[in-house]
């Protein structure tokens, strides 16, 4: 049963990962396997942790929005994580510019990071260790290629999955957003998006 499993991942993600690393590398050609990765366990998982403590994510998300220069982000409001679109990156910009409120976009965050079925570190590293064979096979020649693949596996082999954005994404791209499930982001936030 998770050997057909397993295969059915496989095909899937033949027909999906090369497009969906080809899409990233257009859109931000600073990235790294770091970054790819990063993206793709967004999808996955979702946000990187449960969310008890509400007070301190309220504050960084108040800290984030007076310190991030909208002139430094990107163009967009939102974009799908991973090759899925399971999840969805929403950037401070939505807040920023009035779009959305920082306690529409809280909200959605915390509903989304405490869902109440989530997957293991292991199945994640299951579905990243069938997709990688395939991204070898690119030959994309990225920077610190082989050193970004050795610190995920490091992450891996530990029983964990979430790691930063690479330094070089941060620095082109100020990367400000928060994680939102597709069904609450449709319901909550999309509708008052251009």
């Amino acid at each position: 049963m998770i050997m057909a499993m397993l295969a059915c991942c496989m095909t899937a993600q033949n027909n999906g990962v090369e497009p969906f690393v080809n899409r990233v590398l257009e859109q931000y050609p600073k990235a790294r396997l770091l970054d790819i990765y990063k993206s793709c366990f967004q999808d996955f998982m979702g946000a990187e942790h449960l969310v008890a403590d509400t007070a301190t994510v309220w504050a960084y998300l108040e800290h984030e929005l007076t310190t991030t220069d909208v002139n430094d982000l990107m163009p967009w409001y939102h974009e799908p994580c991973g090759m899925n679109g399971n999840y969805v990156r929403v950037s401070l910009r939505a807040v920023i510019e009035g779009k959305i409120s920082a306690q529409t976009l809280l909200k959605a965050f915390i509903a989304s990071a405490n869902v109440a079925t989530r997957p293991t570190a292991q199945e994640w590293a299951a579905q990243w260790h069938a997709m990688m064979p395939i991204i070898d096979q690119m030959k994309l020649g990225l920077p610190y290629y082989e050193e970004d693949k050795a610190f995920i596996e490091g992450v891996l082999e530990q029983g964990k999955y979430a790691i930063s954005h690479s330094p070089d994404y941060r620095d082109a791209y100020s990367p400000h957003y928060r994680i939102v499930a597709r069904d609450i982001f449709e319901q909550e936030i999309k509708p008052t998006l251009p």
